[in-house]
């Protein structure tokens, strides 16, 4: 289990490489039922008497598998039969009420018999792979019950010099037999006669190991310093190929630890213990490698680091050799749980051993954990503002490897060292995990950027949803840090790729994949067709620009329903089955999105009747501009105040509109003017229709036209109705209009009037006083722009009005 939970570089392809495996593996021999009914009488004693060993309860299991395997293999090769068989019936429909032909009767019974026996062995392979998941997840639960029991149940004290020598005796005794199991097998004549012959695979073998493991990391370093660090600024390119050359800093190592193993392998000298330490190098190898590289990537000593931390050198040097040690300690924790597994050490001996490793581990987290802190305070939005996502997240990982390094310590004096070790080792897997993850995702920021041509980091769309992809992937291997086994992994992901089951809509991942991917086909065919159509097609015919746009429009609401369909018909969801939820929906629609069905209805039908197009000078709802944009839910209109306001389609439907535009451009201006009493009605209206016909814009067909419209209260009101060319200038029409009716009214020398009004005050004496009188006058002057003055034929009557309701009393009018 130990093996696996190190693989972080290469777990998520080797996971899904078995997990696909299993699933595809195909067998042609049906299963022996009499063979699985032994092996599940035996996993049920094994169950129920619970003493057999782990390894026991492992091999068990993983026949289990199979087994299940098997049955579910068996159960979807004969259910092809039986689906044949009810499609057949299903095409001769009902039996009708008044019988049917003899022959088709017959045809119908052997049929039904046919089923009856394929379903025979559907049911029993069913019932079978039930049985084998249930024993399956009763071993799982017995297995996890041991484990915590093994983790929280107290041994021997840690700390005890009674326990330290015979420890460190068990611990060099075990050394011992593996330098004896080699010696032995040189000593052997046979064997030393074998060694002659495969010594020159064994010493070609030796040479490459000795040359990657002493020379490649310092042939990566020189290449690296060669190509990278005397350039003042990386572009993305260079960076995702410094960075992947980094990588041979662990990858040639690796090697060279494989080129060992097979010179070792090679000269066939090893015994048991041997094999075991050979079978655990190259993963204790990766662990320590990895930290290694880690350590370099995130705290880095050169001055134009691939990853830029806000520390001081020295803390980047502290940071690289916590990295280091803890990897080290990592690699020693991984051998020791092997020898564990197949060394007679007593407890005291494993105690002290897992007491060492933790709190050597606890301490150089902890050292971690301090410097990831420091760094997350400078990630900041701004200088003063809170902390970014990517800040809040390093944080947290921070204080959590702060806690739990405390955790670990008191677990470690109080003798429970195996959960001390467990906590420690899966969160240390765990925060190197997590550093890779971010590694990677800086990694996928510069691809991004180089595949746009862009040197800066800043991250696109595509980058922060590969980067969730990737954290979705490493879910797994997550798993695997704290303890959860590759065989319940893939248990998981077989349930995965079945699905979910809703009726009889069946929901996976497959489905959910060829669903998105034809629909994303059919998205582009259909916004291709639509460019076609705009650029090529509809340019070539006598459709208006709001015609054209309607039919773009139109053409890609069909196709996108269109790949729609098709893309539920290819990925083999029955369009019968979503019945329920579009019952669901068009109750949903009747009660909240009513409004939004409307809207969206109406759009269509403004596309497609066309009362209002684009560039339309319209006026509805007390706004007036023009149409710039037509959308499924709203409208947008340009004011001539330069703002846009949405309107809903339903109102442009079911209101009152007014389209000065629609067809054509031609629109009427009307221009009042007034002229004081006394002038002469006929030359005004000569010298009007003058004005009107000179101006640019005025169609002489049909000509304006100059309207006498009444006696107004201050002058003679006058009207020029007038049809111009381009409505949409009407405003610089009468404006225009307007300057030359004034001048030409100076040159004649007739007088436009402005409104007068005359105010009496009703009893003026009772002013308090001549200069009160005096001042409130102007004041009333001023605020008519009007003379103010008391009509002589007024005054008796003001008088005599005054004697009758007395002293005090007054209005104006």
């Amino acid at each position: 289990m130990w093996r696996a939970l190190t693989r972080l570089f290469a777990m998520t392809a080797i996971f899904l490489a078995v997990s696909f495996t299993s699933v595809g593996a195909q067998s042609s021999e049906d299963p022996d039922y009499g063979d699985w009914r032994r092996t599940a009488v035996r996993a049920t004693e094994a169950i129920d008497n619970n003493r057999a060993s782990e390894a026991a309860m492992d091999s068990l299991r993983n026949q289990l598998i199979d087994w299940r395997n098997a049955f579910s293999e068996d159960s979807s090769r004969t259910r092809i039969s039986v689906s044949t068989l009810e499609a057949q019936l299903d095409r001769l429909g009902p039996v009708p009420e008044g019988g049917e032909a003899e022959d088709v009767a017959e045809e119908r019974l052997q049929l039904q018999l046919q089923l009856s026996e394929a379903l025979a062995p559907v049911r029993r392979a069913e019932l079978a792979q039930t049985e084998a998941e249930e024993l399956i997840r009763s071993i799982d639960s017995l297995l996890r019950d041991r484990q915590a029991e093994r983790l929280l149940t107290p041994g021997p004290f840690p700390l005890s010099p009674a326990l330290w020598w015979p420890a460190l005796d068990q611990v060099l005794e075990t050394f011992k037999l593996v330098a004896l199991e080699f010696q032995t097998g040189w000593v052997h004549e046979k064997q030393r006669n074998e060694l002659r012959d495969t010594l020159p695979i064994m010493l070609f073998y030796l040479a490459i190991s000795i040359m990657l493991l002493t020379r490649g990391t310092r042939w990566i370093d020189n290449l690296l310093t060669s190509m990278v660090w005397r350039r003042e600024r990386l572009s993305a390119v260079r960076w995702v190929f410094v960075f992947a050359l980094s990588y041979g800093q662990v990858v040639l190592p690796m090697l060279g630890v494989f080129a060992f193993s097979k010179a070792v392998y090679a000269s066939d000298l090893p015994g048991f213990r041997g094999d075991v330490i050979l079978a655990i190098l190259p993963i204790m190898t990766f662990e320590l490698l990895t930290a290694r590289w880690l350590g370099e990537r995130i705290f880095s000593r050169r001055s134009q680091p691939l990853l830029q931390v806000n520390l001081s050198e020295v803390e980047k040097r502290k940071g690289r050799r916590a990295s280091v040690s803890l990897g080290a300690v990592l690699a020693l924790s991984t051998l020791f749980v092997e020898l564990v597994r197949y060394e007679n050490w007593s407890e005291g001996t494993e105690a002290v051993i897992f007491f060492v490793l933790s709190v050597a581990a606890a301490y150089f987290l902890r050292r971690l954990g301090q410097l990831v802190i420091r760094h997350a305070k400078t990630m900041r939005v701004e200088p003063d503002g809170p902390l970014s996502a990517i800040g809040q997240l390093i944080s947290m990982l921070g204080r959590y490897t702060m806690i739990v390094t405390v955790v670990v310590a008191v677990l470690a004096v109080l003798g429970l060292t195996r959960g001390a070790s467990y906590l420690v080792f899966s969160s240390t897997r765990t925060v190197f995990l997590v550093a890779f993850l971010l590694v990677l995702q800086r990694l996928i920021q510069k691809i991004f950027s180089a595949l746009n041509r862009r040197d800066d980091d800043e991250g696109t769309l595509g980058a922060v949803l590969a980067g969730l992809m990737l954290f979705v992937m490493s879910l797994p291997i997550f798993a695997l840090c704290w303890g959860a086994q590759i065989s319940s992994l893939k248990l998981a992901w077989q349930k995965l790729l079945e699905g979910l089951k809703i009726g009889d809509l069946v929901l996976s991942p497959q489905t959910i994949f060829l669903l998105i991917a034809v629909y994303a086909v059919g998205h582009g065919v259909t916004r291709l067709s639509q460019s076609f159509l705009r650029d090529n097609i509809l340019p070539k015919t006598k459709l208006d620009p709001g015609g054209q746009t309607a039919v773009v429009s139109g053409a890609g609401y069909v196709g996108i329903f269109l790949a729609a369909l098709v893309a539920l018909t290819v990925a083999g969801i029955n369009l019968s089955n979503i019945a329920l939820f579009a019952g669901a929906l068009s109750v949903g629609i009747g009660f909240g999105l009513q409004n939004i069905v409307s809207n969206f209805v109406s759009g269509i039908i403004l596309l497609i009747e066309r009362p209002v197009s684009e560039g339309d000078w319209i006026e509805v709802g007390g706004q007036m501009g023009y149409v710039r944009d037509i959308s499924v839910r709203s409208t947008r209109i340009e004011t001539f105040d330069r703002t846009d306001v949405v309107v809903p389609n339903s109102d442009l439907v079911s209101g009152t509109v007014t389209n000065y535009t629609h067809g054509n451009t031609v629109g009427r201006v009307i221009v009042p003017v007034g002229v004081a009493y006394g002038t002469d009605t006929r030359v005004v209206e000569r010298i009007l229709m003058e004005i009107a016909n000179a101006h640019p814009m005025v169609l002489a067909n049909p000509g304006p036209s100059v309207v006498f419209q009444g006696f107004g209260a201050d002058a003679l009101e006058f009207e020029i109705r007038a049809i111009l060319r381009d409505v949409n200038w009407v405003l610089t029409a009468k404006s225009d209009l307007n300057h030359e009716i004034a001048r030409r009214f100076v040159e004649e020398g007739i007088e436009i009037p402005f409104a007068q009004r005359d105010i009496w005050l009703r009893n003026p004496e009772v002013l308090q006083g001549g200069a009160a009188s005096e001042q409130n006058q102007p004041v009333a002057k001023a605020s008519t722009e009007s003379a103010v003055h008391t009509p002589p034929d007024l005054e008796d009557l003001d008088a005599a009005e005054a004697d009758g309701d007395g002293a005090g009393e007054g209005d104006g009018r």
